[in-house]
C-alpha cells in the first residue's frame, strides 16, 4: 500500500478556516463550496478529519483519531448533495468550528494545557516559553524556568513564595524575616541559600548550589536538611534519599542548556515543550521510557528533537502550525 502524503500546513490552515466559515455562514452556497474544496485534494479531507479529531481530544493520538474522522467523513460528502442532510451537516460543522477555533487553534496549538491556565490566574508572575528573572519586593531574586508560575505573599512577618507549577531558581536576601516556598503540600524553608525548586508530578524536588533549605514534606513535619550539592524529592508525605549532585549541571537551563543522563526520554520531551511555543505530544509509551543523555540548547527545541530522532529512530511531524507529534 502507498503512503499517503503528509498534509501541509497550508492545508491544516484552510481546514481550520473552513470551520469557522462554515459557522459563520451556514448556507447553501457555503456547503456547495466547502464540498468543492474537499473533492479538490485528498488531503483537503484528511486536514478537516484531523482538525476536528484534534479537537475530539487536543491530548490523545491524533492520527488515530483521524484515521477514524477520515472515514466518515466520506460517507458525508454524498450525504451532502441532499438538502435536509447538508443543514445537519453544517449543523454539525458549526458546533464543531466554535471549539476548534478557540479550544484547538488558540489553545492546543498556541501551547495552551489544560489546569494550568486557572493556577495562572493565581500567579503573580509567570513564564511563557522562556525564562524570566524576577526581583521581589524584599530584592530577592527569582528565575522562572520556561511554562513556570508563582504566587507571593509578603505578610505577617514572613515572606512565603507558592510555586503554582514549572521550577524556580531562588537567591534570597537576607532581611531577618523567615523565606519560605510551597510547592506540591511541602515547604522549603531557607536557612541562607541560592536554590531550586520543581514541581514534578504530585510531589517537588529541591536542588541546592549553596547554602542550605530546610525540606519538609508537608508544613509542620519533620525537615530534611540540605547543603551545597544536594538534592531531594519529596511527595506522597515523605522526603526521599538525599543525593549528591553537580549543582551547576542540573541548573544550567539558567544559562539556555538542558543536561541529561540516563533520563527517560519523556522527561526531556517535556522539559523541551516548555520552550516551545506550542505543544510537544509524545504518543509511544514505550519510546518515551528509554534513556536519554546529552545536552540540548533550550533556544532550539525542535532541533534538539531532531538530534535525538536520528539516534533514537523516532520522527515528528507539526500539524496546525505549532503542534508537534513524535512517533
Amino acid at each position: 500500500m502507498s503512503r499517503l502524503p503528509p498534509i501541509t500546513e497550508a492545508q491544516s490552515r484552510a481546514a481550520l478556516q473552513w470551520l469557522s466559515r462554515i459557522n459563520e455562514q451556514p448556507a447553501q452556497a457555503e456547503g456547495a463550496a466547502f464540498k468543492r474544496w474537499l473533492l479538490a485534494d485528498p488531503g483537503h479531507s484528511r486536514a478537516f478529519a484531523q482538525a476536528q479529531a484534534l479537537w475530539q481530544s487536543s491530548a490523545a493520538p491524533a492520527a488515530r483519531l483521524a484515521a477514524e474522522e477520515h472515514a466518515s467523513l466520506q460517507r458525508y460528502l454524498d450525504a451532502m448533495a441532499r438538502p435536509q442532510a447538508r443543514r445537519a451537516w453544517l449543523q454539525r460543522a458549526a458546533a464543531l468550528a466554535v471549539a476548534a477555533c478557540l479550544v484547538l487553534a488558540v489553545g492546543v496549538a498556541g501551547g495552551w494545557h489544560p489546569g494550568l491556565w486557572l493556577q495562572d490566574l493565581q500567579a503573580d508572575y509567570s513564564s511563557a516559553d522562556q525564562v524570566r528573572l524576577v526581583t521581589l519586593a524584599d530584592q530577592s531574586q527569582v528565575m522562572l524556568d520556561a511554562g513556570s508560575a508563582i504566587a507571593v505573599d509578603f505578610a505577617q512577618g514572613e515572606r512565603r513564595v507558592r510555586l503554582l507549577h514549572g521550577a524556580a531558581f531562588f537567591q534570597v536576601t537576607h532581611t531577618g524575616a523567615p523565606f519560605v516556598v510551597e510547592a506540591a503540600g511541602g515547604e522549603v524553608r531557607v536557612l541562607g541559600t541560592q536554590f531550586e525548586v520543581r514541581k514534578q508530578g504530585e510531589g517537588a524536588q529541591v536542588t541546592v548550589q549553596s547554602g542550605r533549605v530546610a525540606v519538609s514534606p508537608v508544613p509542620g513535619a519533620a525537615a530534611r536538611e540540605l547543603t551545597a550539592n544536594q538534592q531531594a524529592t519529596y511527595a506522597g508525605g515523605r522526603v526521599g534519599d538525599t543525593l549528591t549532585v553537580a549543582s551547576d549541571n542540573r541548573l544550567a537551563w539558567r544559562q539556555g542548556w538542558l543536561n541529561y543522563y540516563q533520563v527517560p526520554l519523556a522527561q526531556v520531551v517535556e522539559d523541551l515543550g516548555r520552550y516551545y511555543p506550542g505543544r510537544i505530544l509524545l504518543l509511544d509509551d514505550e519510546l518515551g521510557q528509554r534513556k536519554v543523555s546529552g545536552s540540548f540548547p533550550v533556544a532550539a527545541p525542535l532541533l534538539a528533537l531532531d538530534s535525538l530522532g536520528k539516534v533514537m529512530g523516532f520522527s515528528r511531524q507539526t500539524v496546525l502550525g505549532r503542534l508537534t507529534v513524535i512517533r
